[in-house]
């Protein structure tokens, strides 16, 4: 019993040590800007909330590409992409609420509502905001999602779609990112909250990378301390406890808009399955497949999964 006892007190030990160690409270949004929202970053409100974008490329264009990112994400993620439209196109991307700089819900919108449609209501406010009346959307899995939920919300707003590993239906993860498992444990996202190893950040990001070996320092950094934006866990967790995996797909077969749909073949959070269902539901729509891209392809290898963008967007006109 004495043996016993000394090896749970050695346990116990061991893990306040490694609780101590790995204690992440909550950082002011003030101490991230000047890292993570370097030019041509700007903050707007909306409705009393304070959104963190980049609106970049020519202000003539009159069908601006406004990109959405997934959960846990920012709109570092889509700078690739940026990179290489915004000499022809008006790019338009920011944090949604709840993530990266633009942190939770505050001013008119329901605190800790998270919800797919208060997200796609969301995404209406900022367009009125920035006076753009119609635009092409693309999002990556929430983002995704965001995205053809605002086009079946607000159909003439919407003139097409651009699908990224996007959430919809029904599907079965072949796995799941650390962080986000984390997040759905009641009692466990909260002690989450003030605990956070950058070792779960970097779990997290190379599950979702098709070759993990892209997933550099730089990268982990970013969302780390982005995930430490004060607010930022808790509405982590708010987002998991309300999400409803397949909730309104049938709404999808709805979406009447020219849509591009991009696929990484290695995803195991959001599996290609899904992307051949929404391309079935989705009438005229187009499926591309990257074998060797994951659940972020456009962060992992923009230059290859822009190429067919460019060729959407110019059909367009």
């Amino acid at each position: 019993m004495a043996v016993l006892l000394r090896i749970f007190g050695a346990l116990l030990l061991v893990t306040a040590l490694a609780l101590a160690l790995s204690r992440a409270p909550d950082r002011p949004v003030e101490t991230l800007v000047a890292r993570w929202a370097l030019p041509p970053s700007d903050f707007i409100e909306v409705r009393g909330q304070v959104v963190h974008l980049r609106d970049e490329g020519p202000r003539d264009d009159p069908l601006p590409l406004v990109l959405i990112h997934g959960t846990s994400a920012s709109l570092h993620t889509w700078e690739g992409w940026v990179a290489a439209l915004k000499g022809q196109r008006r790019i338009i991307s920011f944090d949604l609420p709840g993530f990266g700089l633009t942190g939770p819900f505050t001013g008119q919108y329901s605190p800790g509502d998270y919800r797919g449609d208060t997200y796609a209501r969301f995404v209406l406010d900022l367009l009125d905001a920035l006076q753009v009346p119609r635009a092409v959307v693309g999002g990556n899995s929430l983002g995704g999602e965001v995205a053809w939920r605002l086009a079946v919300m607000a159909p003439e707003r919407v003139a097409a779609l651009v699908l990224v590993d996007a959430a919809g239906p029904v599907f079965t993860p072949e796995s799941v990112p650390l962080g986000f498992a984390v997040a759905r444990l009641p009692v466990v996202n909260r002690i989450a909250e003030w605990v956070l190893p950058r070792s779960v950040v970097a779990q997290s990001l190379t599950s979702v990378y098709g070759d993990p070996a892209r997933v550099t320092p730089e990268l982990v950094d970013r969302h780390f301390e982005l995930t430490l934006r004060e607010g930022n866990r808790r509405a982590l967790g708010q987002r998991m406890q309300q999400w409803v995996m397949g909730e309104g797909a049938e709404q999808i077969a709805r979406v009447k808009q020219p849509t591009l749909i991009l696929w990484g073949g290695r995803d195991r959070l959001i599996p290609p399955a899904v992307g051949q269902w929404l391309q079935q539901q989705i009438a005229g729509s187009r499926l591309v497949v990257f074998d060797d891209l994951g659940h972020v392809p456009h962060e992992e290898d923009p230059a290859r999964t822009v190429a067919p963008v460019k060729d959407f967007l110019l059909a367009l006109k």
